[in-house]
């Protein structure tokens, strides 16, 4: 009879691999290494706990880092290694423009990969999911959060680099702007090298505006520009996708210029995620083991890749295998799937070709006496269904739609700018 029952045996000698090709070093590091750190963590929270539960015997999970800040072929071998001779369940990728060079790989290889850029996603794509993060189309509710509560705030300037992070971001910000019936004051278009900060701020100062708006900048850009808004004497409001490390920004500027700063992305100590059903029900517990094992790196996405693993993990153990098509069959299957923030729905058709991207709720971040707090959680799905139309009508105009990437390389494709482009 003990040989018909399952076996539970936890030490398996054969583990599930993960890959993660993310940018571990560059100017966009910050959004790679604290992602890995993350899921150090949660690869040792489900070891600990036995491992991953497959037709009734545990596997023990090992995460394999590549460098993704790199150049096109280094990129390929990279993914190569982990595909071919890792022979990874899950690849997750930052996405962008580094991975542009992996998608007749990946289609080849039928391997199944995540990304935090839904703008990589397209039909030909199958087996690619945005199961975590939808940047930037999450951007659009603190533009209507600000619009609904600073009704004193009327003039936004935006700034963006001409990359596969910005141009979209850019694209939402003008949906966004649109929708809330605000008006544009000024518009700045770098490249993604640019050094010169004051370039890039000056022109948006002398608009006069109400905000100030870093789109998707880079980390030590978003630093840079902030400290020169504040030096100018810049006394309005700062609002940007993501305000890493916003801590030394205070220290480096004040308390007063950085209060009532907007962003999207929350510590996870926040009060407001207590309810939120992810990382075992414990984001604070997270977030205080991050904060002790790697102190000083939190960042946007030292959760991010975590979330889609628990996501990707709930569907392996539903399927019982680990092959692309049936875990992908069981995420879209699984109903009302949750991720970081709650409920979430697939979409994507309209903008990706595909719906394979979550969206659901995504919280709105607000600078309080020093400290990041979450102050609303607004709904993606009800944003886009009242003004898809205009996002869609932006990313068209900036060649973001899925078929106008794939068709033409992004960095070269025309941009509609309506001010100055650097």
């Amino acid at each position: 009879m003990r040989s018909l029952l399952p076996s539970y045996r936890v030490g398996m000698s054969q583990e599930i691999t993960i890959g993660m090709l993310v940018p571990l070093s560059g100017p966009a590091a910050s959004w790679g290494e604290p992602g890995l750190n993350g899921c150090r963590i949660w690869e040792d929270w489900l070891n600990t706990a036995g491992g991953a539960l497959i037709a009734g015997r545990r596997y023990p999970v090992r995460i394999i880092a590549e460098d993704s800040g790199s150049t096109p072929d280094q990129v390929l071998e990279a993914a190569r290694k982990l595909v071919l001779s890792d022979k990874v369940a899950l690849l997750m990728m930052l996405g962008g423009d580094t991975s542009a060079p992996l998608r007749e790989f990946l289609n080849a290889h039928k391997v199944l990969a995540s990304t935090l850029l839904p703008t990589d996603l397209s039909p030909d794509m199958r087996t690619l999911i945005a199961p975590s993060e939808v940047h930037p189309v999450y951007n659009v509710t603190a533009v209507a959060w600000l619009a609904r509560t600073r009704p004193d705030l009327k003039r936004i300037a935006l700034c963006s680099q001409r990359d596969s992070f910005g141009l979209p971001s850019l694209a939402t910000y003008r949906a966004a702007l649109r929708a809330a019936e605000l008006a544009l004051a000024a518009e700045v278009q770098y490249p993604p090298d640019q050094t010169d900060v004051a370039a890039i701020v000056d022109p948006m100062l002398a608009a006069n505006p109400d905000v100030l708006c870093w789109c998707t900048s880079y980390t030590p850009l978003v630093h840079a520009m902030t400290e020169y808004a504040h030096l100018q004497g810049f006394r309005g409001t700062i609002l940007s996708c993501t305000m890493d490390q916003y801590d030394r920004l205070i220290a480096r500027t004040s308390p007063d210029f950085m209060e009532g700063t907007v962003f999207q992305f929350p510590d996870f100590d926040d009060p407001a995620l207590t309810e939120k059903a992810f990382f075992f029900n414990q984001p604070s517990l997270f977030y205080s083991e991050y904060q002790r094992r790697f102190p000083g790196t939190w960042s946007a996405v030292s959760w991010e890749y975590a979330a889609i693993l628990d996501i990707w993990h709930a569907a392996v153990e539903k399927v019982g295998a680990l092959g692309a098509a049936s875990v992908m069959a069981a995420m879209k299957q699984m109903g009302s799937v949750s991720h970081a923030f709650g409920p979430a729905q697939w979409w994507g058709e309209s903008l990706f070709g595909i719906d394979n991207a979550l969206v659901g709720d995504w919280p709105v971040v607000r600078i309080t006496e020093g400290k990041a707090q979450v102050v609303s959680f607004e709904s993606i799905p009800d944003w886009l269904a009242q003004h898809e139309s205009l996002l869609i009508e932006e990313m068209s105009d900036l060649g973001q739609i899925w078929h106008q990437r794939f068709g033409r390389n992004t960095n070269n494709t025309p941009t509609s700018a309506r001010g100055l482009v650097l």
